[in-house]
């Protein structure tokens, strides 16, 4: 936390308004992000970003009155959302503590135009703000090369496996074979090792994905496992946020005063309508983009397969992704060549280039497999 000591200190060298944090997914690059606005708000005169005082509670819950989280839901971040909350919410004073921060979960989702929306903040940022922006990486890619260079960026490590272990055991109860196994089939990726130790439909689904590769070799059961996976996913990515869903319509209900009875509630009523439409779209799109997020988990485990058929060919001795499917793996190994395997998980690229052109899920599935049984030599 020097930064943000240097910040309590007035250092303006040390301390910069514009950050970049970058590292593989699940590396707690958003937990960093909001640990610095901790330590930036934090009112302990000794310790900087105790953890204990309220203003470093609220900040790392994301919900402090001087702090904007953002958490995009959607395909990309719209330019409309720069325009009218990011860059006033940025421009006004802190209230209550010394900085106003706005933290921007998954920053690769800036499209062009709101990259462009944002720029001037971003250059000049007013006094009192700090803006923190998180992405994959700083590749161009990833993320817009105009707003990096403005930025002071910062690399978050992913976790080692025995402090994945560690978590899964301490605060899951999950056991230390268990824990072992959601660490290296996840890539250390501490979220989606919680959810694949306690879910039993997580569990399923990876094993679906993987079984793929099995079923390869099985005449035209792959094509037809593909529809049973897709189906899998999606269920998966609406289930988990179902709740939450509902929770803000009928939250939206009850602000219209939908229910109401007695003269004039049907014309008040008249004109919920809209909102209640206009609800239902921004739910639609949050929830295409939590299916193609799906899909991507779906296609990061079947990758692995081939991943750890290549290591096993080449004999580095390297750690597989998916131990429990070693046998697996070492048959793909064993019927295939590098070029094979290379082939196979450039279809599984494309799969994932043509669902984010909105290709139908079945179909891009469908392509991905013919041209892996074509590499796997399969008649």
């Amino acid at each position: 936390m020097s930064a943000a000591r240097a910040a309590r200190l007035g250092d303006g060298y040390a301390m910069t308004h514009a950050w970049l944090f970058t590292g593989p997914p699940g590396a707690g690059r958003s937990q960093a992000a909001l640990a610095f606005a901790a330590a930036l708000m934090c009112t302990d005169p000794d310790e900087i970003g105790c953890g204990r005082c309220e203003a470093c509670r609220l900040a790392l819950a994301g919900t402090h009155t001087d702090l904007l989280h953002v958490v995009p839901q959607r395909v990309n971040i719209p330019v409309d959302y720069v325009r009218r909350t990011i860059v006033p919410q940025a421009a006004r004073l802190p209230t209550v503590a010394a900085w106003r921060v706005i933290v921007i979960e998954n920053a690769d989702r800036l499209n062009t135009d709101a990259a462009d929306a944002l720029l001037k903040t971003v250059e000049e940022p007013p006094e009192h703000t700090v803006i923190i922006m998180c992405a994959p990486s700083a590749d161009p890619q990833d993320f817009s090369q105009t707003l990096r260079s403005r930025c002071r960026h910062l690399y978050v490590p992913a976790p080692t496996e025995h402090e994945v272990v560690r978590i899964l055991v301490e605060e899951e109860g999950a056991t230390e074979h268990d824990a072992r196994l959601a660490a290296a089939a996840t890539m250390r990726h501490v979220g989606r090792a919680r959810l694949l130790v306690r879910s039993d439909q997580v569990q399923k689904r990876r094993s679906m994905a993987i079984n793929l590769a099995e079923l390869v070799f099985h005449g035209a059961q792959a094509f037809q496992a593909v529809g049973g996976l897709v189906k899998a996913a999606e269920t998966e990515a609406v289930e988990a946020h179902k709740a939450e869903d509902e929770a803000e319509r009928a939250k939206l209900e009850n602000a219209l005063g939908m229910g109401a009875k007695g003269k004039g509630a049907g014309k008040a009523l008249g004109g919920v309508a809209s909102s209640i439409k206009a609800l239902e779209e921004e739910q639609k799109k949050r929830g295409t983009r939590r299916k193609r997020d799906m899909f991507d988990l779906v296609l990061v485990d079947l990758a692995g397969v081939y991943r750890d058929a290549m290591i096993i060919q080449s004999g580095a001795g390297l750690a597989l992704i998916h131990p429990d499917y070693e046998g697996l793996a070492r048959e793909i190994a064993e019927r295939t060549t590098p070029e094979d395997l290379v082939e196979c998980q450039e279809a599984i690229a494309q799969c994932r280039e043509r669902l984010a052109q909105q290709v139908q899920p079945a179909v891009a599935f469908g392509g991905m497999l013919g041209r892996i049984r074509l590499a796997c030599k399969v008649s």
